[in-house]
């Protein structure tokens, strides 16, 4: 229950920020950040007011996507390594903030006793809520996706300069691609807040933005569902590795970082288009 419950929320991260990059073309390394605003607010809602799953998530997407625009707004008007830059900086400077900040998010020890997430009243898991969550994100990605948003994002991913010249506004379709990633991304952060009764700044720093970018790149960028297999196959490991007798405990962290290096080096070699990118290319091609 655990591990699905963990695959899960950062099902919903993969999906979000593939919706950045494989849809949208902006190459972002701060999610995280939006990850940890949204569990901070979540465990501050839970902690002052009542610890309803629902109202929490509203809350941390209202957070995470109104400071998204604090990034979208000054960023999106460059391009390419420079908004990289600008994502790398902001994970730098969150992740100081995160430590610093301690009236919000109690310090380096984090904040504790989180209560168990509610909803309408009703002590549940978070599991369900979840499942609800990451179904919702994947409806909303498919239908803009589809539609004229999506053609216009995927118009400026292809040839930015091109959708410029026929009148689209680059700018105005980018923040509201970020706003919508990072939205999703504060979601996820208030029910692993919920979900662990526990957060603190180790949870929301560089390493957890490469993980959830090495999801979306395993899994298939710009696909659907290649970014939620890619979860389902970074986070199972830890647990599979856990069971092999000539691996010590203490070092199941470091196999598994040189696994993911080298599962995304092969990749990048022989499937660049991901796992899924390349089944879908096949079905498509046939």
């Amino acid at each position: 229950m655990n591990l699905a419950t963990i695959v899960a929320i950062f099902g919903i991260l993969a999906a979000t920020l593939n919706f950045i990059i494989g849809f949208a073309g902006i190459f972002s390394v701060a999610h995280a950040v939006f990850f940890g605003l949204g569990a901070y607010a979540g465990a501050q809602v839970a902690l002052l007011l009542v610890p309803d799953a629902l109202l929490a998530c509203l809350v941390g997407a209202a957070i995470a996507g109104g400071l998204s625009l604090c990034l979208a707004l000054p960023a999106l008007r460059v391009r390419g390594e420079y908004f990289v830059a600008a994502s790398l900086g902001l994970q730098m400077m969150a992740a100081t903030l995160f430590a610093e900040v301690k009236p919000l998010t109690g310090g380096i020890g984090g904040l504790v006793g989180i209560p168990r997430p509610t909803l309408l009243g009703v002590q549940i898991g978070v599991l369900p809520v979840a499942v609800a969550a990451l179904a919702l994100i994947l409806f909303l990605t498919a239908r803009l996706q589809r539609g004229a948003f999506g053609r216009t994002l995927q118009s400026i991913r292809d040839a930015e300069s091109a959708a410029e010249a026929l009148g689209k506004n680059v700018a105005a379709a980018k923040t509201l691609a970020v706003a919508f990633a990072c939205a999703g991304a504060g979601i996820a952060g208030a029910l692993f807040a919920l979900h662990l009764s526990f957060v603190n700044v180790e949870s929301f720093t560089m390493d957890q933005s490469v993980l959830v970018m090495a999801m979306v790149i395993i899994g298939g960028t710009g696909t659907l569902w290649g970014p939620i297999i890619g979860a389902v196959i970074l986070l199972s490991l830890p647990a599979g590795l856990a069971f092999l007798p000539f691996i010590p405990a203490t070092e199941v962290g470091a196999v598994q970082q040189i696994i993911y290096g080298l599962a995304m080096t092969l990749l990048m070699i022989f499937r660049p288009a991901g796992l899924v990118g390349d089944l879908s290319k096949g079905r498509s091609t046939a």
